[in-house]
C-alpha cells in the first residue's frame, strides 16, 4: 500500500489539527465543569453567547450557521433552554414557521454569571502565554476557518 506524501507544512497542520481536536474536548470538559453551578453546560453556555453577541434576534438556523453548528443540535439546545426559562420565542416577521430566539431576563443573568466565572479563569489559564503568540495562533486558526469555509460554500 502506498504511503500517502504530505509536504511540510500538511504535517504541520496534520500535528496542529490534532492537538486541536483534544484541545477542543479539554475545553468543552473545563467549561462544563465552570459553569455548572450554573445549571448549564459548554454547549448551553455557547449558545446563550451567540444570542447575544446576535445584532438582532436570529431563528435557530442562523444561530447554528453563525456557530458553524448543526442546526437539530442547536434546535435541541435552544429547546432546553426555553424549557429552563432563559429563551422565549418570538415570531419572525420575515418567516412563519422559523421563529426568533430571545434571550430572557433570566438568560441574560445566567450568560453574565458565567461570563464573570470566565474572566478569572481565562486569565489564569493565559498567564504567561505571549500576547503576540496568541494573536497569531488566532489568525492562523481564523485563515483555516475561512479556508474551510469557501470550500464548503463551493461544494453546496
Amino acid at each position: 500500500m502506498r504511503k500517502s506524501q504530505r509536504t511540510p507544512a500538511g504535517d504541520a497542520l496534520t500535528n496542529l489539527m490534532l492537538d486541536l481536536f483534544r484541545l477542543n474536548s479539554l475545553l468543552l470538559t473545563a467549561g462544563d465543569r465552570l459553569v455548572a453551578q450554573l445549571g448549564l453546560t459548554s454547549a448551553r453556555w455557547q449558545i446563550l453567547g451567540a444570542i447575544v453577541h446576535a445584532e438582532r434576534p436570529q431563528p435557530v438556523a442562523w444561530l447554528a450557521r453563525d456557530l458553524g453548528a448543526n442546526r437539530q443540535n442547536v434546535q435541541r439546545i435552544v429547546n432546553d433552554l426555553h424549557a429552563e426559562g432563559l429563551v422565549v420565542f418570538e415570531a419572525n416577521p420575515h418567516h412563519r414557521r422559523a421563529q426568533l430566539v430571545v434571550l430572557t431576563h433570566k438568560g441574560r443573568q445566567a450568560f453574565d454569571a458565567a461570563m464573570a466565572l470566565q474572566a478569572p479563569w481565562i486569565n489564569h489559564l493565559s498567564e504567561g502565554l505571549p500576547v503576540k503568540d496568541l494573536q497569531t495562533v488566532h489568525r492562523v486558526v481564523a485563515d483555516l476557518r475561512t479556508k474551510l469555509e469557501s470550500e464548503t460554500e463551493g461544494q453546496a
